[in-house]
């Protein structure tokens, strides 16, 4: 392999220019190396973030919509510019570190430097946002480091482990005992923290709620206006098709129109993003039942794919959700008492003009009682009026919002974000025969991770995705097994790390300064070649020129020829 070719095409990429032999890195290339290195890291740390947010994305939307008064996928925007971002600082970032190990000099060309500026730039902007706008947002990202550490402590021994590789070359290149000391003291706390990650995370309590011997009960499933996915929300198509996942309750959202027709819609402020509204200004229930019979509620389903699931939709499915209408309640009520299924809704707000703002919640119950559905299947969740409403349907079931309310009512049913609690707090709940929802539940690894801390039921819109789930998928076992696994990966680890130290010392007192990550290479591709011989290995290998005296060697793979 021609490696004076191959060390001019990684400078050319890294720096987009030819090296002539004449430039020299000095310590402002260590600085831009430090900052890509930082910048990285960064950008790496708000894909995380955006992985864990995943699950709330429509609460983003939602918010974006609200603030700009036009519906698009903005949170998908975000990730996919991110993700663009984040795979080119990589890659920069892996050509940085070959050209330290080609001994070339760190010119990074000022195009680079913009964009990994813009990357950070793009980074702590949203850090910030998520901080300042989403706050709530930050304990889900620590849900999903509960969830995933197992995962991120094998993978961050390995990486560790690998830039060993690195780290040893700098070292023995060191020139002062003040640099190698500085260099190999910074690796061990790095290994130290990284290997150790496990014991501290457990003793912050932190660790997963996966990782133990019993797993409680699979939780209940609960429509979130029905099953939005794969039908447009709130629609009779969207509850139908949740009732093929064995929900045990639909939820909905109540208003009423102006001649006193409580319907099923989210959004109050305008009907727009889900119907073919003319009036986009007005509000949702200032329209008479007759106005809002002429609206088609699906199509912008099939146009905007919201979910990204159209295309998985039979033709016969496209067609139904595209001549979906605004259903009343009753409508839902009769289809949940027919098939045995509770009800659970929020009322929305009405406009302060609207003939029903000041009785509204009495209209609503006089809807149920009439409908003919058994009181016992209907789900309470509204506060407001909450006595009244006792004492007309004695029979609904009082599910509460906040744990305050619930004891003070003597109550034994909650209804709470899935973040709001934690897994101690859960059980406890449970051992009082409190049952625990917890809503918005959309991603199996959220899933699995209240299904381990306990919950009684979730509030999804992805029942289909958790109707055949038997036990939780993300690193279920007992805690003793884990322990033997992190422990045997940190001593293989350990082992690596040490033959590689030992090998680059080697290399280094034979061949002055040869690279250890390119001499495995060279024997990776030397048994390749000669896999027809692997018996003669042990004689094969003394002919590499890593084994013969310097002074015979013609091979350089670490120094670039000049």
């Amino acid at each position: 392999m021609n490696f004076k070719l191959c060390n001019r095409c990684v400078f050319a990429v890294f720096s987009c220019q030819n090296n002539d032999g004449k430039k020299k890195a000095g310590w402002c290339s260590c600085c831009w190396f430090t900052y890509l290195f930082a910048v990285f890291l960064l950008i790496l740390a708000w894909i995380y973030m955006c992985g864990a947010a995943f699950n709330d994305r429509d609460d983003f939307n939602w918010k974006a919509f609200q603030i700009i008064n036009h519906w698009i996928n903005w949170f998908m925007v975000a990730l996919i510019i991110s993700l663009v971002l984040v795979v080119y600082a990589f890659l920069l970032l892996i050509f940085a570190v070959l050209l330290v190990l080609l001994k070339e000099p760190l010119v990074m060309h000022c195009m680079h430097k913009v964009l990994i500026t813009l990357a950070l730039l793009i980074s702590v902007s949203g850090i910030v946002a998520v901080y300042l706008g989403w706050f709530e947002e930050l304990k889900t990202v620590s849900m999903f480091l509960q969830v995933t550490s197992p995962i991120l402590h094998i993978i961050g021994s390995v990486v560790v482990c690998l830039c060993s590789l690195f780290v040893f070359q700098q070292f023995f290149m060191a020139k002062s005992k003040v640099s190698k000391v500085f260099i190999m003291l910074t690796y061990l706390i790095i290994v130290a923290a990284v290997f150790l990650s496990p014991c501290y995370l457990e003793f912050l309590e932190i660790s997963s709620p996966c990782l133990q011997e019993n797993i409680p009960k699979k939780p209940a499933l609960i429509g979130h206006r029905g099953l939005p996915m794969l039908a447009p929300e709130n629609t009779m198509m969207s509850f139908k098709k949740s009732m093929n996942c064995g929900v045990v309750a639909f939820e909905t959202d109540v208003l009423i129109s102006t001649d006193g027709v409580p319907f099923l819609m989210h959004d109050d402020k305008s009907l727009k993003r889900t119907t073919n509204v003319d009036q986009k200004e007005k509000e949702s229930s200032c329209f008479t039942w007759e106005d809002l019979q002429t609206l088609n509620a699906g199509a912008w389903f099939v146009e905007r794919d919201p979910f990204y699931t159209v295309s998985s939709l039979s033709e016969a499915d496209k067609t139904e959700a595209k001549n979906q209408s605004i259903p009343k309640l009753t409508e839902l009520l009769d289809l949940a008492n027919q098939h045995n299924i509770s009800v659970i809704f929020d009322i929305k707000n009405m406009c302060a003009c609207h003939p029903y703002y000041k009785n509204y919640t009495t209209q609503i119950v006089e809807t149920i009682n009439n409908s003919g559905i058994r009181e016992e299947l209907v789900w309470w969740l509204p506060s407001k009026n909450r006595s009244m409403v006792k004492k007309k349907a004695p029979g609904f079931k009082q599910v509460y919002g906040t744990e305050d309310e619930m004891k003070n009512d003597s109550g034994s049913r909650l209804n709470k974000k899935y973040s709001s609690l934690d897994s101690k707090e859960i059980m406890n709940y449970t051992q009082k025969n409190v049952s625990v929802n917890l809503y918005v539940v959309n991603e199996i690894w959220l899933f699995s991770m209240v299904w381990c801390m306990g919950a009684t039921s979730v509030t999804t819109n992805a029942c289909h995705l958790f109707q055949d789930m038997e036990k939780p998928y993300i690193f279920h076992m007992a805690p003793k097994w884990y322990r033997i696994i992190w422990i045997s990966v940190d001593c293989v680890l350990l082992l690596l790390i040490l033959g590689f130290f030992f090998l680059q010392r080697h290399l280094n007192h034979k061949s002055k300064g040869k690279c250890l990550l390119l001499f495995l290479h060279d024997v990776w591709f030397f048994i390749v070649d000669n896999s027809f011989k692997l018996y003669l290995l042990p004689a094969a290998l003394s002919q590499l020129p890593y084994v013969t005296s310097p002074t015979t060697s013609k091979l350089n793979y670490c120094t670039s020829d000049k």
